[in-house]
């Protein structure tokens, strides 16, 4: 082989790569959820959002809840039997109302348990997602968010306060066609708020979450934490499966070649437990 020949196969091979090193992470991704769905006797969905190094170029993508999103769940959902549990795992800062609407009501139609969990965060339309389950399992530090709509860059409520605040004949007619489509936005989130949780706990009590959830009482990224949620009316549990937070190891964000982040990989033994770490 000349060297010109051994240039190129080091050329293909190192293209090659890439794709190699993609396709091991998925085979653990799918070993991974097949251990969990064993261990539970359910069908185990992911909606993980986290930027991904794609191509030779290292390219990180921003992903978010969309329509693609919500056909790959719906579809799952339709091949899951009537009699067996869905479990999602979310961490997401949110997306489409209409996508995250969309996979809220399927999950809230399938007979069989559905639990929804939390490693870290799901916001906005992940937190309309957690809403529509049966169980909602975070870690002790995960949040959830308001679901309050937005309407472009705004928040719908503050439009509508920005209006009532302006003398009626300085408002411009787009300002005031904002407006209209806010009021329809935040009757309509509330609606599907409270549709989700009917059923499931108290007429009063399910429209004084989605009133809560929906109203802008908090800006839109503020983080509910699991003792607020308990104020709220919202059960919650931490019995987190050390599968999901294996699971989230493997959809690790892009950073640079010095991480922000480092510590020693190993849980550590509680001091005074009559054992010795070296």
């Amino acid at each position: 082989m000349s060297f010109g020949d051994f240039i190129w196969v080091f050329i293909i091979i190192f293209s090659l790569l890439p794709w190699y090193r993609q396709r091991m992470l998925q085979a653990n991704r799918y070993r991974t959820l097949r251990t969990l769905e064993q261990k539970r006797g359910s069908r185990v969905i992911t909606l993980i959002h986290r930027q991904e190094s794609i191509s030779l170029l290292g390219i990180p993508l921003t992903r978010y809840i969309d329509i693609d999103d919500s056909e790959h769940i719906l579809r799952a959902i339709r091949l899951t039997p009537d009699d067996v549990p869905i479990d999602i795992i979310l961490h997401t800062p949110g997306g489409l109302v209409l996508a995250a609407e969309q996979i809220s009501l399927a999950l809230r139609s399938h007979p069989a348990k559905v639990t929804v969990f939390v490693p870290h965060y799901a916001m906005s339309g992940g937190t309309l997602l957690a809403l529509s389950a049966d169980e909602i399992v975070m870690d002790e530090n995960a949040v959830l968010g308001p679901v309050d709509p937005q309407i472009g860059s705004y928040p719908a409520v503050s439009i509508l306060r920005a209006i009532e605040r302006k003398n009626p004949d300085e408002v411009k007619d787009e300002t005031l066609i904002l407006g209209d489509i806010a009021q329809k936005a935040m009757k309509q989130v509330y609606d599907t708020v409270f549709e989700i949780l009917e059923g499931r706990t108290e007429r009063e009590r399910a429209q004084e979450i989605a009133r809560a959830l929906t109203e802008g009482r908090w800006t839109h990224d503020y983080p509910l934490v699991c003792a607020h949620l308990r104020v709220l009316g919202i059960a919650v549990c931490t019995d987190m499966p050390r599968e999901v937070y294996q699971l989230m190891e493997m959809y690790q964000q892009p950073g640079p070649r010095r991480p922000s982040v480092n510590y020693i990989p190993i849980p550590y033994e509680t001091p005074g437990d009559g054992k010795n770490r070296k």
